[in-house]
């Protein structure tokens, strides 16, 4: 019983790390019909800011703040590539995402930095202090819990403005942003580095939370926050009081839990990248088998 709930709780925890990630290529993807792999570099990116600076002996909440804001100029910048640039959206991430890859070890210095004896957000003096000693093995569940809830009711909230509405209204008719005398492309960026500082966030919080920063921690981001985002969106989107964040953020945990059930089925961890592309080819065929009988009932 006592194995199960190691197993439920890694699971959650996992899944909510990776939410705060779904949450930006939701955007990207979704919203935005940007197909922006330089989340894989920007990842890594926000892991890198926060260990330098920890190791700084800067505090390591302010790391999250920092990561999110350097998150949103990679963003700007793969924005940038892109509309002044004129280069087509997929080059575009996949340019950023090369030169991130050693934007990161420069940042880091190398490509493996442990901060197992610094304090983090979810080990340092203070919480030793406040949190009983019961409390403790759940206390990883509840700091990423409120940091999910935070960051999700602050892009509802963006999403009900009207710099969000324009948003909207660039992935679903960029013609209606240019009749408003709206810039479209400066809607886009500004998605864009919203989307990254959401991914860069969680790589702050994924290395505080392993206690390292690993230059390979970012490959294959993108698949797993696109799982995410379509495991969500397709299970809960009938439910009228879901809204779509809520979806990604279950859509995360259902994805993890998929992941560990494979490898409670007798996959190696080895395997990990294989199980992801697998699951995300299935996810993919479902959901346009989906798609299809829609349309032919329709």
């Amino acid at each position: 019983m006592d194995y199960l709930v190691s197993i439920g709780q890694g699971v959650l925890v996992e899944g909510l790390v990776y939410a705060i990630m779904a949450l930006g290529v939701y955007i990207t993807y979704k919203i935005l019909d940007f197909p922006d792999l330089s989340v894989d570099g920007t990842f890594p990116l926000g892991g890198a800011v926060t260990v330098v600076l920890i190791i700084a002996g800067v505090n390591p909440i302010l790391t999250l703040f920092i990561s999110f804001l350097i998150g949103a100029v990679a963003g700007i910048l793969t924005g940038l590539i892109h509309v002044k640039l004129k280069v087509r959206d997929l080059l575009s991430g996949i340019i950023m995402m090369t030169a991130l890859y050693s934007i990161n070890l420069r940042i880091a210095g190398k490509a493996n930095v442990p901060i197992f004896t610094k304090d983090t957000i979810f080990d340092n003096a203070f919480l030793d202090k406040v949190i009983p000693e019961g409390f403790q093995p759940y206390l990883v569940v509840v700091v990423l819990l409120v940091i999910v809830i935070i960051m999700k009711f602050l892009l509802d909230l963006y999403l009900k403005t009207k710099s969000g509405f324009l948003l909207r209204a660039v992935g679903d008719n960029d013609t209606l942003v240019t009749s408003l005398a709206k810039d479209k492309g400066t809607v886009k960026i500004i998605g864009l580095a919203i989307a990254n500082a959401f991914v860069a966030l969680a790589g702050s919080v994924y290395a505080q939370k392993s206690g390292f920063f690993e230059i390979s921690t970012g490959t294959g981001t993108i698949v797993i926050g696109l799982a995410s985002v379509i495991i969500g969106i397709n299970l809960f989107k009938r439910i009228p009081f879901f809204k779509a964040t809520t979806a990604v953020i279950f859509g995360s945990i259902i994805y993890k839990l998929c992941v560990a059930l494979a490898i409670w089925a007798g996959m190696a961890a080895s395997d990990l990248k294989l199980i992801a592309a697998v699951l995300f080819l299935i996810i993919l065929v479902v959901s346009n088998d989906r798609k299809r009988r829609v349309k032919s009932n329709d």
